[in-house]
């Protein structure tokens, strides 16, 4: 969408890039068992492989989230940034878990302890955790079925700001590109797995 004075907002680049996605993806998306689906076109059991993975960044999120709250080593602009994405990632868990109507896969395993520590360890890892789940969203969104891709649309725009507000808070650029990357789901779960984000 633009802005008043017709610039591009950051949330239409986000749905710009997510309907681009596809093609930038090469034809071919990852899913839940570390392989690749042909897009020979979308499908409900190709949504729901997809799904899951979105569903465990969110779920991923808002445990981290949820457990630098619970670690009470953040005060201020972080704290309240905690807080709302926490509620955010908790409407996200809840809006795909209720899409997969049963077909979810058990939630991810990670150990928070030394990323939620102090405030600068939690926005790096807020800051990581944030783009790799706005990477895999705008890389596979395209490969949904048109009606699941029109549901999830509106959780991406969210992702962006949230990232956009977390870098700033962080001292970090709050928009450093015209466009955000794709990026694949496996390269983004190695990513966070070698960061110690995930197990």
């Amino acid at each position: 969408m633009d802005g008043d004075d017709g610039r591009i907002t950051r949330g239409g680049m986000v749905r710009l890039a997510t309907a681009a996605g596809a093609a930038v993806a090469g034809g071919a998306v990852l899913v839940r068992s570390g392989g690749a689906v042909s897009a020979a076109g979308p499908s409900a059991a190709q949504d729901a492989r997809l799904l899951n993975v979105f569903l465990l960044l969110e779920r991923l999120q808002q445990r981290f989230y949820a457990g630098a709250l619970e670690r009470g080593a953040l005060r201020g602009a972080l704290l309240a940034f905690a807080g709302a994405a926490e509620r955010q990632e908790a409407a996200h868990v809840r809006m795909l878990t209720a899409r997969l109507d049963g077909d979810d896969d058990p939630g991810p395993q990670a150990d928070f302890t030394a990323a939620t520590s102090s405030p600068e360890r939690f926005g790096r890892a807020a800051v990581a955790l944030e783009e790799a789940a706005l990477g895999a969203y705008i890389a596979h969104g395209a490969a949904l079925t048109r009606e699941t891709l029109a549901a999830i649309v509106p959780l991406v725009s969210v992702e962006a700001r949230q990232a956009a507000w977390v870098r700033d808070l962080a001292g970090a650029d709050p928009a450093p590109r015209a466009a955000d990357p794709p990026r694949d789901a496996r390269d983004v779960l190695d990513g966070l797995r070698a960061q110690g984000l995930l197990r």
